[in-house]
């Protein structure tokens, strides 16, 4: 069993980089998207990352090694392929429909799903402290709504697609994330990365069209540099704050993700209203993000709390029959 190395302080730094990273990156997305179809975008962003990837294995003389998957392997890592592939191009199309923020707190639902999908296929134990979290992040969904619940829910309108277009990225993430989670008894983080990177991008090739970049400005073609880029440093980054800090806490802490999606579509607005639009949602909607975030942090953190209340409780019984 991994044991995070108590270098706290660093990685709660790193799990904030994530956060940033991830939540600036919808923003980005959105510009891009203006020009390229979500396909050819997605393309990119994995050519790019798997083969950065695949030449730093290549120099660490680290290639993953294929005979060692068998067929139950081969299985996951095409369901790992699939998943992947159709999260990320649904997540495009749903960003073309939705606002940054609103589909940046939609995909957080995909954690969700994968815990939820775990205590079936894994039988692992769902708390107290996680149940509660899920029906404070169910709250927060129906506040942030509250302006178009009724749109939501008898209506086919552009927003409901958007809303349940992003639903199905988080769905089909499930099947990627329930997928890896096996595939890294096999391989490293970063080997399995590469291999699913690279061959989602080959399976995406024949809708793809890549001379679409002629047609980006020279900001729209920095900012898809930077969504590249932005795939390799924000997962890295991840990886790295796993290994020094307790995955509760880093998932808890990655759950700012949409809030620092608000913040950055507010100020980005403010500075450049010609690229980006400020979220249409009023405060009961913002509060309901925050709910949202609040709910999401105490999923991923209810064990420990729970073990750390059982602990307190076992404590002060000793104390007490002393």
């Amino acid at each position: 069993m991994h044991i995070s190395s108590g270098r706290w302080m660093y990685g709660l730094l790193l799990a904030l980089l994530t956060s940033l990273l991830w939540g600036i990156l919808p923003i980005k997305l959105k510009e891009v998207l203006q020009v390229m179809d979500p396909v050819t975008v997605t393309w990119y962003r994995l050519t790019v990352a798997g083969s950065l990837l695949l030449a730093y294995l290549a120099a660490a003389r680290r290639l993953p090694r294929f005979r060692p998957l068998g067929r139950k392997g081969a299985w996951l890592l095409a369901l790992a392929i699939g998943g992947l592939t159709a999260n990320y191009v649904l997540y495009l199309v749903g960003l073309r429909l939705l606002s940054p923020g609103t589909t940046q707190l939609v995909i957080q639902v995909a954690p969700i799903l994968l815990l939820i999908s775990s205590l079936f296929i894994f039988r692992e134990r769902f708390s107290l402290g996680q149940a509660l979290g899920l029906v404070v992040m169910l709250l927060g969904f129906g506040l942030f709504f509250n302006q178009r619940l009724g749109e939501l829910l008898t209506s086919l309108t552009t927003y409901t697609t958007g809303v349940l277009t992003v639903l199905a990225a988080a769905f089909v993430w499930t099947f990627y994330g329930l997928a890896q989670k096996q595939l890294l008894t096999l391989w490293s983080s970063v080997q399995v990365m590469m291999v699913i990177y690279l061959s989602c991008a080959l399976l995406l090739t024949p809708w793809a069209q890549p001379l679409q970049v002629l047609e980006l400005s020279p900001l729209q073609g920095w900012l898809l540099l930077a969504c590249c880029l932005n795939t390799l440093v924000a997962y890295g980054a991840f990886a790295e704050a796993l290994a020094h800090w307790e995955a509760s806490r880093v998932s808890a802490t990655l759950a700012l993700t949409p809030l620092v999606t608000f913040v950055s579509v507010a100020l980005a607005s403010t500075w450049w209203p010609d690229h980006v639009l400020p979220e249409a949602v009023n405060w009961i909607a913002y509060a309901g993000a925050v709910v949202v975030v609040l709910g999401s942090a105490l999923t991923a953190l209810g064990p420990s709390l729970m073990a750390s209340l059982r602990a307190r409780k076992a404590r002060r019984l000793a104390a007490t029959q002393a």
